[in-house]
């Protein structure tokens, strides 16, 4: 069938003029040419602080109004392709408008997802965490796998991560792992992938070759920044020092640096041990520790008022994905029933289809439970 490329531009604009208006490109430029002003400022990196506040900020902004100026020209781009392809009547050229049309398409819907990111943390950072369920061994490997998985569609994004934690399982895998993806709306596109993941597939360490069903739990907070008020008393935590550890109990440090920090009135545990010193594992616990914190309460607040009762079971409740490589291929999302055959494709990092579609369901979601 022919592709009109006529209506498929068409929708591309509709949909870049409601991106444009959730953007406000008017504010953001206002913003821009604030930072600036800012930026020229000679005595900024007299306080660095402050100095790294304003440069981030800037290049955030730019790169938000290239996002949407930049796709704005794109389309044009096609545009034209398309007519000088339908006026010579060249095929190849309509091929190769024909393969654009498809890139942009999925560029649009990605700038489109961005633009419901609109929760209170959405913008942040994120901290990952990731724990290795019921299944044993099998569970352990399933939880480095999925470690792997985020750290592989870190890498396809240019997203920088820095490994906060690791707890290696006694015979292969990870007991845990926390992490920390430092990137604008880092958050907003994660925490769709917290819950409870299940993996069905022939055990490689069952000698009698049977399949094996495992789990694994994704926690997904928002890192905290400095104009958050979550001040924690210090006779609310208790900390533990203990050795650092590599794969299979093994000894990688010979000083007690890890440090394990319990949060008594709500028995949050938090572990660092990648840092070399102590007081940077500290200051590393104490961090991811307050962004749980912070979250609980926001979470908490909001049951009061009913409003989360639902989110909470569907983000920490039954399984949400399940990978099943035997008797057959697919990853499957239960809760958008967004399914793919290729799950070496989702195991080495390409999970955006299941992002994307894990924030347009939440969004559905959110609006029925609020006209509701």
């Amino acid at each position: 069938m022919a592709v009109d490329f006529s209506q498929e531009i068409k929708d591309l604009r509709t949909t870049m003029s409601s991106v444009r208006e959730v953007t406000d490109l008017t504010r953001l430029e206002a913003t821009i040419a604030e930072y600036e002003r800012q930026a020229s400022d000679p005595n900024l990196w007299d306080d660095q602080e402050k100095a790294q506040v304003v440069t981030s900020g800037l290049s955030r902004a730019k790169a938000e109004h290239e996002r949407v100026t930049g796709m704005d020209a794109r389309i044009d781009d096609l545009e034209a392709l398309v007519e000088m392809g339908q006026e010579e009547n060249d095929a190849e050229t309509l091929a190769e408008a024909e393969a654009e049309l498809a890139a942009v398409r999925k560029a649009v819907g990605e700038l489109e997802v961005r633009t419901l990111l609109s929760g209170e943390y959405d913008e942040r950072a994120a901290v990952v965490t990731i724990r290795a369920g019921a299944g044993g061994v099998d569970a352990a490997d399933f939880a480095e796998m999925l470690m792997r998985m985020y750290l592989r569609w870190a890498e396809r994004h240019g997203y920088p991560v820095k490994v906060l934690d690791t707890s290696y399982a006694e015979e292969a895998g990870l007991k845990s792992a926390t992490f920390e993806v430092d990137v604008p709306y880092a958050y907003g596109n994660l925490s769709v992938e917290g819950g409870t993941h299940r993996l069905v597939r022939i055990s490689p360490f069952d000698n009698q070759g049977r399949r094996q069903t495992s789990f694994a739990a994704v926690e997904v907070v928002p890192l905290i920044e400095q104009t958050d008020t979550i001040e924690i008393p210090e006779n609310d935590i208790k900390v533990d020092v203990f050795r650092s550890s590599g794969p299979g109990g093994q000894s990688v440090n010979t000083t007690d640096s890890a440090v394990r920090m319990t949060h008594i009135p709500t028995g949050t545990v938090v572990s660092m041990q990648n840092e070399k010193s102590q007081i940077q594992n500290r200051a590393a616990a104490l961090r991811v520790l307050q962004s749980r914190l912070l979250l609980l309460k926001k979470a908490e607040e909001a049951a009061e008022r009913k409003e989360l009762a639902g989110d909470v079971k569907a983000s920490w409740g039954e399984q949400m994905r399940s990978y099943v490589l035997h008797p057959y291929q697919m990853v499957k999302d239960l809760r958008t029933e967004h399914e793919v055959g290729n799950t070496s494709g989702v195991f080495d990092g390409d999970i955006d289809g299941f992002i994307e579609a894990g924030i347009r369901w939440r969004i559905a979601r959110d609006k029925a439970a609020a006209e509701g």
